[in-house]
C-alpha cells in the first residue's frame, strides 16, 4: 500500500513540486497561445496575467497544506536575528535591560518558592502541611502548645494524617578560644517517617523513644555534621557525641540537603522529645499542661481542606479548655499555612517577600517600557522599510508578527540571562541579613514552577516589547510615506505620545519604589536608634554553656560565681550579671498560667505572662530602672522564699491603682512574692506592644546555659579575649560564645526591615537606572530628529541657554507627569508597608519629598547630555541637512 503523497514528501520537496507544477502550467498555457498565433513574449505575459499572482497562489496552496504559520514564524525569527545582528548595540542594551527585569523577578520567585511555599528540602507533600499553634481568645499572635495538649490533639483528631513536634534547640561546640552554637531540633518520634525523609545511614526514632524523662539519649545527625565533624565515617552508627553534657548515641545520618523543618537555620542534629529537659529551658515539661513549648505542624489527610481540619481542631481545643480550665481557659488552637509560620523565618520574611514580589514586577514593567521605547525609536527609523514591505503586499498583521518575533528573541535571551542572574543571587538574603550567631539557611529554589513563572515573564515581555512598537505600522499610509515623520522637541507631540507615555510610566514606577526605600530607611534608622527600654551600646553579652561540658548543678553554680568575680575584675567592667535568656533572642521566654491573688479574671481569661530568670545586679547591668522595690539579692537562692520582680505593664493590669510590692501570685506551682517593679521594656521585638512580664531569681532555679551580661567601656573584641582567658583559667575545655553588643542583639531582630531595605535599595537602584536610560534615550532621539528645527531656532536668534532650557523643560515635563502618576500610586501602595514600618507613617512627607528630589535630579542629569548636544547644533549644517 502506498502512503499518501503528503505523508511521503517533506515540505521542501512539496514546495519544489509546487514550483515545478506552476511553471509547467504557465509553459503549457503559453504554448497554447503560441499555437493560437501569439508571439512567445506576448503568450508568456498573457499566460501570467491570466494565471494571476503566482506568489499569492503559492501562499494559498501552502495554507491548504497547513503549518504555514510555523514556517512564517521561522522566517520571522531568522529575519529578526539578522536585523538584531545588524544593530548589536541596540540588541545588547535591550537584552541587558530585560535581563535585569526578568532576573529581579526570577530571584524573588525563587526566594518565595524556597522560603515560603516549599521551604523544607526533601520533605514530601509540602502542600498538605500546616503549622499548629496555640491562641488566646481576644489576643493577637500565636504561641506554642503544651506536650499534654499536643498528645490529646493527636489522639482525638481524625482528619489529620500526622502530628509532628519540632522545637528548635541547640548545643555548644567548643572551637579554640570560643564556642559555637549548633542548631538542632527536639522532635516527636514519628518525625522522619511523617515527613518522608529516610536517613542514609541508620534509622530515625522509635515510638518508645518519645516517652520517659531523659530516658533515650539518641541522636540523628545531619549529613553536614557527619562530613565535617566525623569525616564521613561509614561506621558512625553506635558512636557517641556529647550534647548538652550527656553522651548521645548516634543512630542515624540524615540525607544530604535535608536541613530540618525550621526556616532560617540549618539543623545539625535531632533528638527525641524524651530528651526535652536536657535541651529546653525551664525543666521537665512533658507532663506539664501549662508549659507551652511545642512548636509543631500537621499533615492533612488527602482530600481534607484546611477549613475542615481547623473546625475539628477547634472543637477538640474547646473540649480541652472545658476539661482543664486551670490551664486552658480561654485558649484554642489555630492552623497556619507554612508561609505564615509564627515560629520561624517564614512568618518573619513573609511581609518583605510579599512586597518584593510587587516591587520586582515594577522593575520588570520599567525594563519592558524601556525596551519598548527603544523599539519604538527603532521602528520609526525603519519606517521606510515597513512602507516598502507594505507596498510589496505584506499585511499589517505580518508586520506585527515580525515585531513580536523580534521581541520574543530579546525576551528569550533575557530570560536565560535572568535565570542565570537569579542563580547567582540565590544567597543574597543571607548576605544582607544580620548574623544571629548561627549560620542562616535561606535557600532559593529554582524549580519547574519558577521556570514556568519566568516563561510567563518572557511571554509578557514579548507582548509588551513586540506589540507596542508595532503600533506605528498601523498608521503608515503609502501616499504620505515620503513625508517627514520626525517628531521635534516641541512639535509632533501626537506622534511621540507612545514614547513619552512609556517614559512617564517608568518615572512613575521609579517614584513609587524610591518612596518605599525612603520609608524603610527612615524606619530602620528609627529602629537602630530607638531605646528598647534598656541600655544597648555599652552592654556586651555572651553565652556560657556548662551543660555541654557535663557540669552538675553544684559545679555550675560554683563556676558561674567564680566567673562573675573574675569578670568584674577585668579593666573597664562596671557590673556583670546572668540571665537565662537575653532580650531580643531567637529563643522564646518561658511562660506559665498564673493565679493572681486578689484578682478576679474574666470568664474566658487565663492570666499568663512570659518570664526570665536573672541574677543579682541584672537590672543595673542592662539599664532597666526600677519603679519601686528592690533588685534580687545573693540571698534569693533555692533556700529562700520565691520572689519576683514584675514590670509596670503587669502591675497595671493585675494590681490597678494599688502597690504590688508584697503581693503574691502563683505560677508553675510556686507562690511568689513581688519584691520589685521594673520599667516595661521591649523583650522580643521593637514592634511588640507593651505586655506583662516578670523576672525570677536565677539562683532559685540554677541553669547550666546562661547569658553573661556585662556593662563595660571595653570593646567586644578585647572583652572576648579577656573573658576567654578567665574561663580557661577555670576550665580549659570551656570557651565563651560570640561576644556582641546589646545593640547588635537588638538589630538582629530587625530581619524583615533589613531584608526589605536591601531588596528595595537594589531594585530601586535598578529602577532609577532604567528610568534614566529611558529618559536619556527619548531626549537624545528627540534632539537627533529635531536638528532642522533646532537649527532654524538658532538661526532666528535662539541662544544656547534657550536651547538647553527647551530640552530640559521637555524632559522635566515628562518627569512631572511621572511624578504626579507615581505620587497617586505611592499614596495607595505604601499603606501595605504597615507591618514593616517602625514609628513611620506610610504617608511620611520626608520620604515623598526625598523621592521627588532624587527623581528630579536623575531627570536633569539624564536630560543634560542631550541638551548639551542640542546647544552645539550648527544652524547652517542642520538647515542644509
Amino acid at each position: 500500500m502506498r502512503l499518501p503523497w503528503s505523508a511521503r514528501r517533506t515540505r521542501a520537496a512539496r514546495t519544489r513540486d509546487l514550483d515545478d507544477e506552476v511553471s509547467a502550467h504557465l509553459r503549457m498555457a503559453a504554448a497554447d497561445r503560441v499555437a493560437g498565433g501569439e508571439s512567445p513574449e506576448d503568450a508568456a505575459a498573457n499566460a501570467r496575467r491570466e494565471f494571476g499572482n503566482v506568489a499569492l497562489v503559492k501562499e494559498v496552496t501552502r495554507e491548504i497544506w497547513g503549518g504555514l504559520w510555523l514556517e512564517q514564524l521561522g522566517q520571522d525569527i531568522r529575519f529578526g536575528l539578522r536585523a538584531l545582528r545588524r544593530s548589536r548595540g541596540f540588541a545588547a542594551l535591550a537584552v541587558l535591560c530585560l535581563t535585569l527585569g526578568i532576573g529581579a523577578n526570577a530571584a524573588v520567585y525563587s526566594w518565595i518558592e524556597g522560603i515560603l511555599l516549599r521551604p523544607y528540602a526533601l520533605v514530601a507533600d509540602e502542600d498538605r502541611l500546616r503549622i499548629l499553634a496555640g491562641a488566646i481568645r481576644g489576643e493577637a499572635g500565636a504561641a506554642a502548645v503544651s506536650w499534654p495538649d499536643f498528645v490529646d490533639l493527636r489522639r482525638n483528631a481524625t482528619l489529620i494524617d500526622a502530628f509532628v513536634a519540632d522545637k528548635i534547640t541547640g548545643t555548644t561546640l567548643s572551637i579554640g578560644n570560643r564556642a559555637e552554637r549548633a542548631a538542632g531540633q527536639i522532635v516527636s518520634a514519628n518525625y522522619f517517617d511523617a515527613i518522608g525523609v529516610r536517613p542514609i545511614l541508620g534509622r530515625g526514632f522509635l515510638p518508645d523513644e518519645e516517652s520517659g524523662r531523659n530516658a533515650h539519649p539518641v541522636v540523628v545527625i545531619s549529613y553536614r555534621m557527619w562530613k565535617e565533624r566525623f569525616g564521613g565515617d561509614p561506621t558512625i552508627l553506635g558512636k557517641t557525641q556529647l550534647l548538652n553534657g550527656l553522651r548521645h548515641t548516634i543512630v542515624g545520618v540524615a540525607p544530604e540537603g535535608f536541613n530540618g523543618t525550621f526556616v532560617g537555620y540549618a539543623m545539625a542534629f535531632w533528638v527525641p522529645v524524651s530528651m526535652q529537659e536536657k535541651f529546653d529551658l525551664g525543666g521537665y515539661k512533658l507532663e506539664d499542661r501549662g508549659a507551652r513549648w511545642v512548636e509543631s505542624f500537621v499533615r492533612l489527610k488527602p482530600g481534607v481542606t484546611p477549613e475542615q481540619a481547623q473546625r475539628e481542631l477547634s472543637a477538640i481545643g474547646d473540649r480541652l479548655a472545658a476539661a482543664y480550665p486551670a490551664m486552658n481557659k480561654g485558649r484554642s488552637v489555630q492552623l497556619y499555612p507554612v508561609w505564615r509560620s509564627p515560629f520561624d523565618g517564614a512568618g518573619t520574611l513573609y511581609p518583605t517577600l510579599r512586597i518584593a514580589l510587587l516591587v520586582s514586577l515594577f522593575v520588570l514593567l520599567i525594563a519592558c517600557a524601556n525596551v519598548s521605547n527603544l523599539l519604538l525609536v527603532r521602528s520609526v527609523a525603519r519606517r521606510q522599510e515597513m512602507t516598502v514591505r507594505i507596498a510589496l503586499g505584506a499585511g499589517r498583521l505580518r508586520l506585527t508578527r515580525q515585531m513580536v518575533a523580534e521581541g520574543l528573541i530579546l525576551s528569550a535571551l533575557a530570560t536565560a540571562g535572568g535565570l542565570l542572574l537569579a542563580h547567582w543571587c540565590r544567597n543574597l538574603l543571607v548576605l544582607v541579613l544580620p548574623s544571629a550567631g548561627v549560620a542562616f539557611n535561606l535557600p532559593a529554589t529554582i524549580d519547574w514552577r519558577v521556570l514556568v513563572l519566568c516563561l510567563g515573564a518572557c511571554l509578557l515581555t514579548t507582548l509588551l516589547c513586540g506589540l507596542v512598537p508595532s503600533i506605528p505600522t498601523k498608521r503608515i499610509h503609502l501616499a504620505s510615506a515620503i513625508k517627514s515623520d520626525a517628531a521635534g522637541v516641541v512639535g509632533g507631540r501626537g506622534r511621540s505620545r507612545a514614547r513619552s507615555g512609556l517614559v512617564v510610566l517608568q518615572v512613575a514606577l521609579s517614584f513609587v519604589l524610591v518612596v518605599g526605600v525612603g520609608l524603610l530607611v527612615k524606619s530602620l534608622q528609627g529602629m537602630r536608634t530607638a531605646s528598647p527600654g534598656f541600655s544597648t551600646d555599652d552592654v556586651l553579652i555572651s553565652a556560657i554553656d556548662l551543660n555541654s561540658a557535663g557540669y552538675d548543678s553544684l559545679r555550675q553554680t560554683a563556676f558561674q560565681d567564680e566567673l562573675l568575680e573574675r569578670t568584674r575584675a577585668i579593666g573597664g567592667v562596671q557590673s556583670v550579671a546572668y540571665a537565662r535568656i537575653p532580650p531580643f533572642s531567637y529563643r522564646t521566654y518561658s511562660s506559665a498560667p498564673m493565679v493572681i491573688e486578689e484578682y478576679q479574671p474574666a470568664p474566658d481569661e487565663q492570666p499568663a505572662a512570659d518570664f526570665d530568670e536573672v541574677s543579682p545586679d541584672y537590672f543595673a547591668t542592662v539599664g532597666i530602672a526600677l519603679s519601686s522595690g528592690r533588685e534580687f539579692r545573693r540571698q534569693d537562692d533555692n533556700t529562700a522564699p520565691p520572689v519576683a520582680v514584675v514590670n509596670d505593664a503587669m502591675a497595671a493590669r493585675y494590681w490597678p491603682g494599688a502597690d504590688p510590692i508584697g503581693r503574691y501570685f502563683q505560677a508553675k506551682g510556686r507562690r511568689m512574692q513581688v519584691v520589685g517593679v521594673a520599667r516595661t521594656a521591649r523583650y522580643q521585638s521593637l514592634l511588640e506592644t507593651p505586655k506583662p512580664f516578670y523576672y525570677v531569681p536565677l539562683r532559685q532555679n540554677p541553669a547550666g546555659l546562661v547569658i553573661l551580661v556585662a556593662r563595660t567601656r571595653v570593646g567586644a573584641g578585647p572583652f572576648a579575649v579577656a573573658l576567654a582567658r578567665e574561663m580557661h583559667a577555670l576550665d580549659l575545655g570551656i570557651a565563651p560564645a560570640e561576644v556582641i553588643t546589646m545593640r547588635e542583639q537588638v538589630n538582629r531582630q530587625s530581619v524583615s526591615q533589613t531584608a526589605a531595605l536591601a531588596l528595595f535599595g537594589v531594585y530601586g537602584g535598578l529602577a532609577l537606572l532604567l528610568a534614566s536610560i529611558g529618559l536619556y534615550g527619548l531626549m537624545s532621539y528627540a534632539v537627533t530628529q529635531s536638528r532642522r528645527e533646532l537649527g532654524l531656532r538658532m538661526a532666528l536668534g535662539a541662544r544656547t541657554r534657550d536651547v538647553v532650557r527647551l530640552v530640559l523643560a521637555n524632559g522635566l515635563a515628562l518627569t512631572a507627569g511621572g511624578l504626579l502618576l507615581g505620587g497617586a500610586g505611592a499614596l495607595g501602595w505604601t499603606r501595605s508597608f504597615g507591618d514593616l514600618l517602625y514609628r513611620v507613617s506610610p504617608l511620611d512627607p520626608e520620604a515623598f519629598g526625598a523621592a521627588l528630589v532624587v527623581l528630579t535630579l536623575v531627570s536633569v542629569i539624564a536630560s543634560l547630555l542631550p541638551a548639551w548636544r542640542a546647544a552645539r547644533t550648527d544652524p547652517v549644517r542642520a538647515l542644509r541637512g
